[in-house]
């Protein structure tokens, strides 16, 4: 197919370089030229623009791979055609194509990407949805060429994968900084969290995150928890005060 990727940041980076060794990617949209210059030379792609109005109307297939909040604005701006569209948001709905496009649909890959980072496209699990079953099924071919598991997944399935997402990834990378923040105050490297953070992850392969859950919070550990507040502040104080009770309120029933 001949791949026109509108975007070029991190999604859209791991996407096209993986689909380069199958398909035509014929050209690499972003605002920033140097993004998508780059782009393109990892890819083979003989076209770089920083141009909405110099998109080529002549590919087989349109990945639009922005913000979120972008995504209404690109497509309304862009003609179109024949081609397929999709984008490959978690939580935007495949109906902002609609009555703008014939063939469109999505293409949402659920793992955190950084472009520094290789990652294993065939382990990351990507989810479909198309305008009609003929579409669906180009873009379910599509996927099989980047990831060995791909599922359909509609609209509303998406929101709760991303925001489930949300929760997996990004707010626990977010303890983890916090963490930092309290273990240089100490002058020890984050490195040290390193083992107890892989064990916690291995053992999700065996047990429900419900039933992996220590800690003293889980065990109502009230001196450790005050002591722990005592020594905190700002929003490491909140973050940990908010968990704290939620963690006794999921596994205990307190009068």
């Amino acid at each position: 197919m001949r791949i026109s990727m509108i975007g070029a940041g991190n999604v859209a980076t791991h996407i096209a370089r993986t689909l380069a060794s199958r398909h035509e990617i014929v050209q690499v949209f972003s605002r920033s030229l140097a993004n998508a210059e780059a782009l393109a030379r990892a890819t083979g792609c003989p076209c770089a623009t920083d141009s909405i109005a110099g998109i080529t109307a002549d590919a087989d297939l349109y990945i639009i791979s922005v913000k979120d909040d972008a995504i209404a604005s690109v497509v309304e701006q862009l003609p179109g055609n024949d081609a397929v569209w999709v984008h490959t948001s978690g939580s935007v709905p495949m109906s902002v194509f609609a009555g703008l496009r014939r063939s469109y649909g999505v293409l949402y890959p659920m793992q955190s990407f950084s472009k520094q980072i290789d990652v294993d496209f065939a382990d990351v699990p990507m989810f479909v949805e198309g305008c009609d079953k003929a579409t669906a099924e180009q873009i379910t071919t599509l996927a099989h060429d980047l990831s060995r598991s791909v599922f359909s997944a509609d609209s509303d399935t998406r929101r709760r994968l991303h925001i489930a997402a949300v929760f997996s990834c990004n707010f626990a990378n977010h303890l983890w900084a916090l963490a930092d923040d309290v273990l240089r105050e100490a002058n020890i490297p984050f490195s040290a969290m390193l083992p107890l953070i892989r064990s916690t992850v291995e053992k999700l392969s065996q047990l429900s995150p419900a039933e992996s859950q220590t800690g003293p919070a889980r065990r109502l550990d009230y001196e450790v928890i005050q002591k722990h507040l005592s020594m905190l502040s700002g929003d490491c104080h909140t973050v940990y005060d908010t968990l704290t009770k939620s963690i006794i309120k999921k596994h205990h029933t307190i009068s």
